[in-house]
């Protein structure tokens, strides 16, 4: 049997359990750093989050992830409670507590705080909002490509729950994930509402056809910065690269096929609903797009 494994694992670092995690403007140790079984996050998933990661002292496209976040909160009528400059200064002042200068990926999270009772209603969040950043030391350990299933479960849709808000209720995404497990798969490869291939439960989702990269139209799928920040390395590099509807059989014949997320930057597919894909190894394509990203990072990260 195959070992399990996801997107998101990370070599074990006993540093981790000494970190301290900034809450609402403190920095404590993480046995203190607690939150109300009120706070809104908690009760109804009402938050919105970023990932972020640091290579060599700086943290990689902070500022278009800041974008990201205060849209989103602007979206779902949310205070931060401060400006950007406020919530960079907590990120650093964090990093700094925690002294850490490179493999280190944060979460960083708003929600809309406390309520004064256990019901839905915003109006009942009235003592403000609850920010938090866990940084640990995170080194990716991926061992072999990811397997995928595909599952029946779609991400939101844009007038339920837009993927593009990053909010804290994933329970969709939970339950993909769980379905594809249960499959034999490490993560779900999703569709979109019209059957055409989307994303994963975790990460947008690319793949190579003749030399071609193809993603998803980005209607129906997170937002990315790393998705984003592939995009533009094609262009620049000239490969060619798609954003298009594109479905089941498309993929299963596929060349190469990767993943991108701040955490695992370009992570290979190796296997769709028991199909080999390619070689089932990083194929040239994807390997070439990790080399242009990885110079991009020591150009933005120096």
């Amino acid at each position: 049997m195959t070992e399990k494994m996801s997107t998101h694992q990370a070599e074990e670092d006993q540093r981790n359990e000494e970190i301290l995690i900034y809450l609402n403007g403190e920095i404590l140790p993480k046995a203190e750093a607690k939150v109300s079984v009120y706070d809104s996050g908690f009760m109804l998933g009402d938050g919105v989050w970023e990932g972020l990661r640091l290579y060599n002292g700086t943290w990689a496209f902070i500022d278009e992830h800041l974008d990201r976040l205060f849209e989103a909160a602007k979206a779902i009528d949310l205070d931060i409670g401060m400006d950007r400059d406020g919530v960079k200064n907590a990120v650093l002042e964090t990093q700094k507590a925690n002294g850490m200068t490179t493999d280190a990926h944060a979460r960083l999270m708003v929600t809309r705080g406390v309520k004064t009772r256990p019901f839905q209603h915003p109006s009942l969040s009235q003592q403000g909002p609850t920010m938090t950043i866990i940084m640990e030391h995170s080194r990716p350990n991926l061992p072999r490509p990811i397997k995928l299933a595909t599952v029946p479960h779609i991400r939101g849709l844009p007038m339920t729950q837009d993927p593009k808000l990053n909010s804290h209720s994933k329970l969709n995404c939970i339950i993909a994930c769980i379905a594809a497990e249960k499959a034999g798969a490490d993560e779900a490869l999703m569709l979109d509402v019209n059957g055409f291939v989307n994303t994963t439960n975790a990460c947008n989702f690319f793949i190579v056809r003749k030399g071609e990269v193809w993603t998803s139209t980005g209607d129906y799928c997170m937002n990315g910065i790393t998705r984003q920040k592939v995009i533009d390395l094609c262009r620049e590099n000239g490969i060619p690269v798609h954003e298009r509807n594109y479905s089941l059989v498309d993929t299963y014949g596929a060349d190469e096929a990767f993943l991108t997320g701040t955490f695992g930057a370009q992570t290979p597919v190796g296997d769709i609903d028991g199909r080999q894909i390619g070689s089932g190894t990083m194929g040239p394509v994807t390997e070439r797009i990790r080399g242009l990203y990885k110079a991009l990072i020591e150009r933005e990260c120096a």
